[in-house]
């Protein structure tokens, strides 16, 4: 007889670890969780720079957690110990580099096609994130230059003239994290900084006084070009200027392809779902940042599998 899970999860950052724990916890034991990179938390792994705070209450958004997981406020490092914990007793099955293409609907169930074959659940949750899949600018990246554009701090360097592009907490971290080793610029569509946490406005508020950052605020870029090995900007205001690296933080995209062959509407760029946070589709549930406004908060992720499990559990 073919082998069918009862929860197959998609994505193992804090929605998808607790679906699963919270599921197991209900009595579920045939649970898998299925992460397309080497380790559960890709993202927070990816963009959070090391030390990064990492609050319960993300934003000022005061989240009571539900579930049976306690999550405290942390740095980027505590919170990956903290799931690794999660994970150690080794009682779900986590199968990491494993891509999840489409998910079908069948008779009783779901197929969830992975490279090389497939996997049958009668229930799947989606719990992918947006920052796997960052923003990128409307305006044209020259091939020339693309090794000096990027979306995470990864291959930046030290005495470099880098700006940042974008206004959120990640863009301001980024910022505050170069302006140490680096002439570093700011640059953001907005006047001010308030979409960001209080921290990161204080920080970006010390580092422009001290001079260390330079904001280019109410400012947008409309081109990049290559000149002298060095990244060209051109401004809307007709300025330009040249950089040796940009990092944009522009925040992250809803996988809508992905969502559209496995069968889930979108509205407003987020998947639609009911108060369980279940799809269009009967027993396909979506859970964590994907179903967020902006994403981000880890406590309402974890509130998320919790809901989650307890409607499977009832159904």
């Amino acid at each position: 007889m073919e082998h069918r899970y009862q929860v197959a999860i998609i994505g193992a950052g804090p929605a998808g670890i607790a679906t699963a724990i919270e599921s197991y916890v209900l009595g579920m034991r045939d649970i898998i969780l299925l992460e397309k990179d080497e380790n559960h938390n890709a993202t927070i792994r990816k963009f959070y720079k090391d030390n990064k705070r990492v609050d319960k209450d993300w934003k000022g958004q005061k989240v009571e957690l539900d579930g049976t997981i306690y999550f405290m406020d942390g740095t980027k490092e505590s919170t990956l110990d903290f799931f690794d914990q999660l994970l150690d007793n080794e009682v779900l099955e986590l199968k990491t580099h494993t891509e999840v293409q489409k998910i079908v609907k069948i008779e009783g169930g779901f197929e969830v096609f992975i490279g090389g074959g497939s996997i049958k659940a009668s229930y799947v949750v989606v719990t992918i994130g947006r920052m796997g899949k960052p923003n990128k600018p409307d305006y044209k990246i020259p091939p020339s230059i693309k090794s000096q554009i990027h979306f995470t701090l990864d291959g930046c360097s030290q005495g470099e003239k880098v700006m940042v592009v974008g206004g959120g907490d990640s863009a301001i971290e980024y910022a505050v994290e170069l302006c140490d080793r680096n002439e570093v610029s700011i640059c953001y569509r907005r006047g001010t900084f308030r979409r960001a946490n209080p921290t990161n406005q204080a920080d970006i508020e010390k580092a422009v006084a001290e001079g260390a950052v330079r904001p280019l605020l109410n400012t947008e870029i409309t081109e990049l070009e290559s000149e002298s090995g060095k990244v060209k900007v051109i401004f809307s205001d007709g300025t330009t200027e040249l950089f040796d690296r940009l990092v944009y933080a522009i925040g992250g995209t809803t996988p809508s392809g992905f969502l559209q062959s496995s069968g889930i509407r979108e509205e407003d760029g987020k998947p639609v779902h009911d108060e369980n946070y279940q799809t269009n589709v009967a027993g396909l549930f979506v859970a964590g940042d994907i179903t967020q406004e902006s994403g981000g908060s880890i406590a309402l992720g974890l509130n998320h599998g919790f809901a989650i499990a307890n409607y499977i559990q009832s159904l």
